[in-house]
């Protein structure tokens, strides 16, 4: 597993297995925010699997599945309001951090420039240069 920072609030991996909650505690995570729908590949986590490790690490958790490229407004504000709520630093994931990424990014355009969103996503090896118009839409 492999953690990538975003900001100072949130963090994203790959799929994670449940083993790998406690060595998301130790690294100072508060929270765990699962971005991936059940079922998507075979032999992954439930979430529900997730939750129940995240609760006996010490964890919050929160899931807000999302398709990549069916990403809705909805989707976004489930997000925003999983993020609000949850104690801080989160710790993301979905099947390569990049659906947990581009929620961020969106979460966050209108309140930060595009560019800044995917210069920041770019450091963290994600390449959201294609969302750059909706990004910028939300401006």
């Amino acid at each position: 597993m492999e953690i990538k920072k975003l900001d100072d609030q949130l963090a994203t991996s790959s799929q994670i297995a449940a083993g790998d909650l406690e060595a998301v505690a130790a690294a100072g995570y508060r929270a765990v925010l699962s971005n991936r729908p059940d079922g998507e590949a075979e032999g992954q986590p439930t979430a529900a699997e997730i939750a129940e490790a995240a609760k006996a690490a010490g964890l919050a958790f929160a899931h807000v599945p999302v398709i990549g490229s069916q990403i809705s407004e909805q989707d976004i504000a489930d997000f925003r309001q999983a993020l609000d709520v949850l104690p801080k630093p989160v710790f993301g994931f979905c099947r390569t951090g990049t659906r947990t990424t581009m929620m961020w990014a969106l979460a966050q355009a209108g309140t930060r420039t595009a560019d800044d969103l995917i210069s920041t996503a770019a450091t963290a090896g994600y390449d959201l240069s294609g969302m750059r118009t909706r990004l910028e839409g939300a401006s």
